[in-house]
Parts: structure tokens; C-alpha cells; sequence
């Protein structure tokens, strides 16, 4: 287009000049073909956008990093005339977002249809658009612009790795059986019925022995013996690290990488790094039929999630914590001091943290102290660039018989979780016996 954009500006060019110096009627005709070459430019690019209409397409608002996200462009011609040329920008706010396209004849009252596929590398929310048409004349001298704003929204979970095992929460009573001890939460273990009493919410009322009572009966319930587990973040904005280098490069999409797919690596950041491992023990412990809890802060705020067990909860911790940044003020003594009053006895908490301050063990003491068991996944700071070391905290927290599991930078957090219970077992003897204690 720029050469017919210099073809015309020559043409007019030469054409004013030569008329200008000895009027002859070459130079008249050029100076004339110009500015019909002008005009017929304008007129073509003021139609040129008359009946576009752009829609995007997706499966599904949900992926995970690590996915390849497909999503489906449809360029409508609703006007009888050909457009010569249009250019589809994808203007939204995803990493590395394909689906730009240059389309070429489309004629009237036909469609265009393709699929774009864009590497997932980072967790967050990201616009589906806006999406930008443009078209013009075939010299390329004026353009005109039509956008689409965005009208979806793409929430990108956090990388789940696979924990085969784990070093599970001990329940109340050995055995996994009921405690015969009424609950005023529902749990699995239905005890019997009794009458309504005004304020019992209506999801417990118990309809077949309603109607052959004449009266409303609802359920009741026994504790749950598997202890629930919360899981702490801590996103205190001075606590996280991370190594300065090199952006990973991100290959193109195509049907080669389709069928051999690449693993995306996380970046070398405490943060990134507690955030999926916060993510995969939910998805673990929610699969072991577990309840699960999450406490977290951002900048001015507690982020509480309280637990349940069921995949509607997973899919609320999963979009909690796409969002997550270290912006908060809260440390983490306060984070647990938020909490600690609503886990029921026997619960167990989970501290992901790469802190290098001692005053973990202060969240540690108070949750021993009411019966509670602490675990730590501790971040390694050195090795992603930090400027202190955590290896202190390892020792301290060993002495208070509290399982701690390290993690370094580059480590694969698969294999890094899974192998933890192995390696922890004398530690889950110390881990029952305070609460076994209790009981008795």
C-alpha cells in the first residue's frame, strides 16, 4: 500500500507542478487524475467499514496457565459490496494474545471465520477485546477504523501441579468415625430429625417425615471427623523475592506445538510459586474429600473464603487466588490472628510463606497453643534471589515439632509436594499427639 500511496502523491505531484510552470495539457490531465485518484480513495475508504461486524467466540471463560486458550473470530460482510482489505486487531490485554488477521475479498452478505490459539503464561483476568477493524483503499492513502469493545472477560487460574500424596490432617477421633456430638454446620453424617424451630433455614427440613408428621421436621447432624484445612498465603508485599532475568520466550501456536506441547515454567518468584502451591493442595485435599479454607489479604483487605468441600469451593479458591498480588500490609502473625478463632479444634493450617522474620514462629505458637495444627510450606528466599535465608526458621520450626516442607526455586513442585509425606512421618506422630492429648 505504500508504494500505490507514493504512485498516487507522485502522480498529483507532478501534475501541479507541471501545470503550474507551463500549463500544458499533460501536466492538466496528471494534476486531474490525482485528485479523481483523491477522490475515489476517500469515497472507497468511507465505505469500506459500511456493515462490518466483528464477534468473538469461546468454549469457556476459565482456563489455567499452562493451556492454550482457542478462541473463534467471526468477520461479517453485511453489505453488498466487496471489502478489498481489512485488518482484525486483538487489542486485549493478554499476554501475547493471538488472533490479528489481515482479510482479503470478502464479499457481500458473506462471513469469515477463523480460530485463534494464545499460550496461557500468566494467571489474571484479560478482556476479550476490544477488537479493532480497519480497512481503507487499495492505494492505502486514507484508512478508517471501527472498534468492538470487549464484552467478555477470561479469568486464567493459577498452574495446578499433580500432588499424588500428601501429609494429610489427622481427623478428630482415629478411625474416621461420627463423633456422636450434635453440629450446627451441615456435615455428612446425618444423626436424625426433630422439629422446626423458627430460625432453621428451610434447606434442612426433612420433607418425607414432614408429611407423614404433619409438621415440619429438619435434620440433624454429627461432627465431621476429618479435620478441615485452611490454607494461609502470605502476601506481605516485603516478604516475596524474585530473580531479575530474561522474559521466557513464548513460541508461536501452531498444529506442530498443539501436538507436542511444551510445559510452561513458572517465573522465578516466591510469589508465583506459593500461589500455584496454594492452588494444587486445594485441588488436592478438595479431591481427598476434604473441607477447605483460604486466608489471605490484599491491599486493604482479608480475603477469607470459608471451608467447604465440594468443586463449586475449588473453583472459588482457584479464582481468588488468580488475582492475588503482594500488596498487602498484613503480616502474617496477623493473618493467623484474623482467623484463628473460627477454625474448629483439630483443624490444621497451612502456612505458604517464603518469610526470612521469626515472627512465623508467633503464627505457629498461637495455633498450637489453641489446639490447632500448624504446616508449613516454606520458600527457600535465597535461592530466588533473596538477600537472606530462611534455613533459621527450618530448625526453629523443627524444634516445635512443626512439618515443614522447603521449596527451591527451579524445584519441581510435584514431585516437591508429593514426596513430603514420606519424609515427615516421625513428624506426623508429634503432629496427632497434642490433640490426642486434648482429648483424653
Amino acid at each position: 500500500m505504500t508504494t500505490g500511496r507514493i504512485f498516487v502523491l507522485g502522480i498529483l505531484l507532478v501534475g501541479a507542478i507541471g501545470t503550474a510552470v507551463n500549463g500544458a495539457d499533460s501536466y492538466v490531465r496528471l494534476l486531474y487524475l490525482g485528485v479523481l485518484l483523491l477522490l475515489l480513495a476517500w469515497v472507497l475508504t468511507t465505505f469500506s467499514l459500511r456493515g462490518i461486524t466483528a464477534d468473538r467466540r469461546a468454549r469457556s471463560q476459565r482456563a489455567a496457565v499452562g493451556d492454550v486458550f482457542e478462541e473463534h473470530f467471526e468477520i461479517s460482510n453485511n453489505s453488498r459490496l466487496t471489502k478489498v482489505w481489512l485488518e482484525v486487531l486483538n487489542e486485549s490485554n493478554m499476554p501475547n494474545a493471538a488472533g490479528s488477521r489481515v482479510l482479503t475479498l470478502l464479499r457481500g452478505k458473506q462471513k469469515r471465520l477463523y480460530t485463534a490459539r494464545t499460550w496461557l503464561t500468566r494467571r489474571g483476568g484479560y478482556t476479550l477485546g476490544p477488537t479493532t477493524v480497519s480497512s481503507g483503499d487499495p492505494f492505502g492513502i486514507f484508512r478508517a477504523t471501527k472498534q468492538f469493545p470487549a464484552v467478555k472477560q477470561l479469568i486464567v487460574f493459577p498452574m495446578l501441579f499433580q500432588v499424588r500424596d500428601f501429609l494429610s490432617p489427622p481427623g478428630l477421633l482415629p478411625g474416621g468415625k461420627a463423633i456422636k456430638r450434635k453440629s450446627i454446620d451441615v456435615t455428612p453424617h446425618a444423626a436424625g430429625v426433630r422439629e422446626y424451630s423458627h430460625g432453621d433455614p428451610l434447606k434442612r427440613i426433612h420433607w418425607p417425615t414432614s408429611m407423614r408428621r404433619d409438621q415440619l421436621m429438619v435434620k440433624e447432624f454429627e461432627q465431621d471427623p476429618q479435620a478441615e484445612v485452611w490454607l494461609f498465603l502470605d502476601t506481605h508485599k516485603s516478604v516475596h523475592v524474585s530473580k531479575k532475568g530474561e522474559q521466557e520466550q513464548v513460541p508461536p501456536v501452531d498444529d506442530l506445538f498443539l501436538l507436542r506441547r511444551q510445559k510452561v515454567k513458572l517465573p522465578p518468584s516466591t510469589l508465583e510459586y506459593s500461589v500455584s502451591i496454594t492452588a494444587s493442595l486445594a485441588h488436592y485435599f478438595i479431591g481427598q474429600r476434604r473441607a477447605v479454607g483460604l486466608v489471605t489479604a490484599s491491599e486493604r483487605s482479608y480475603k477469607i473464603i470459608s471451608a467447604e468441600r465440594s468443586e463449586r469451593q475449588e473453583g472459588k479458591i482457584l479464582e481468588s487466588l488468580a488475582f492475588i498480588q503482594a500488596e498487602s500490609n498484613v503480616v502474617l502473625p496477623s493473618l493467623v490472628t484474623a482467623q484463628i478463632g473460627q477454625l474448629p479444634q483439630g483443624s490444621s493450617a497451612i502456612l505458604v510463606t517464603p518469610i526470612v522474620w521469626p515472627e512465623l514462629l508467633l503464627a505457629v505458637d498461637s495455633l498450637q497453643r489453641r489446639n490447632l495444627r500448624p504446616l508449613v510450606v516454606l520458600l527457600m528466599a535465597r535461592t530466588f534471589g533473596g538477600r537472606q535465608s530462611n534455613d533459621e526458621l527450618v530448625k526453629s520450626l523443627a524444634e516445635r515439632n512443626v512439618p515443614v516442607c522447603p521449596v527451591y526455586c527451579d524445584a519441581d513442585l510435584s514431585e516437591t509436594l508429593s514426596s513430603f509425606t514420606s519424609n515427615t512421618f516421625s513428624q506426623e506422630s508429634a503432629w496427632r499427639q497434642p490433640v490426642l492429648s486434648h482429648l483424653t
